[in-house]
């Protein structure tokens, strides 16, 4: 499969937003940066189909993932490189086949938003609010940059079988989880806030797309996006049933 220039982009904006997380120490704002979906439009872009319910459900796709990075982790006490790749591992054996056996259909793609609103909802409330160090760790250029390369890479060759998962797979994330290994609870508590905001753009480019051009239905995305993220970010991050430190 050749690479077209979307696909070239596509590294090097998830090189970019990588190399910008190394050198945020507090563990909300590199939670949050990480939020930002600037790989996800990109990949989306570079995929070239509507968005439907495989992109949507990736989100829970990839909550499985950070959560399951951090249990294996922090409470298994497993190497932060093994987590990592078995729970990539994971996010693409759970993609490869759904992605397969989903149908692209409207009312699939609904059911999935409110499936994606319920599970976001419920790691908002029962999720803990970490009480986490400012932390930092730069992985070496000649170490991060093969890995992203490789990562985003094989994303772009599996595109057509993990269809819209591929979208919001943790190309950042396989990174930041490693450099942020000491704050994974941060990066959790974010993961409401992402699964909203991101299923808000989703809603609006998947209605917008039939109305307008695709690329303008990506900028109103955008916009429900920050608004949304400006309104529930904060939100999100205090409201939990357990006071106790994560």
């Amino acid at each position: 499969m050749s690479f077209g220039l979307w696909d070239f982009i596509l590294i090097g904006v998830v090189s970019i937003q990588a190399g910008i997380l190394s050198y945020i120490s507090d563990p909300k704002k590199k939670s949050l940066v990480l939020v930002f979906p600037f790989p996800c439009t990109i990949a989306t872009i570079s995929l070239g189909t509507q968005v439907n319910a495989t992109h949507v459900l990736g989100l829970i796709d990839l909550a499985i993932f950070t959560y399951g990075v951090r249990f294996l982790h922090s409470k298994v006490k497993l190497n932060i490189i093994f987590s990592i790749i078995f729970c990539a591992a994971i996010y693409c054996i759970i993609g490869l086949y759904l992605a397969r056996i989903l149908p692209d259909t409207e009312i699939l793609f609904w059911i999935s938003v409110i499936l994606v609103l319920f599970v976001a909802i419920m790691l908002a409330l029962f999720t803990q609010r970490p009480y986490e160090n400012p932390y930092r760790t730069d992985l070496p250029v000649y170490i991060k940059l093969p890995i992203i390369i490789g990562v985003v890479s094989i994303l772009i060759v599996l595109k057509k079988y993990l269809q819209g998962f591929m979208t919001v797979f943790p190309m950042v994330g396989v990174i930041a989880a490693y450099e942020g290994r000491f704050m994974l609870a941060s990066i959790c508590r974010q993961i409401p806030t992402l699964m909203i905001s991101l299923v808000s753009l989703m809603m609006t480019i998947r209605v917008l797309s039939n109305i307008v051009p695709f690329y303008w239905s990506i900028v109103f995305g955008w916009m429900v996006f920050l608004s949304v993220l400006w309104f529930l970010g904060s939100f999100l991050w205090e409201v939990s049933l357990y006071g106790k430190r994560g």
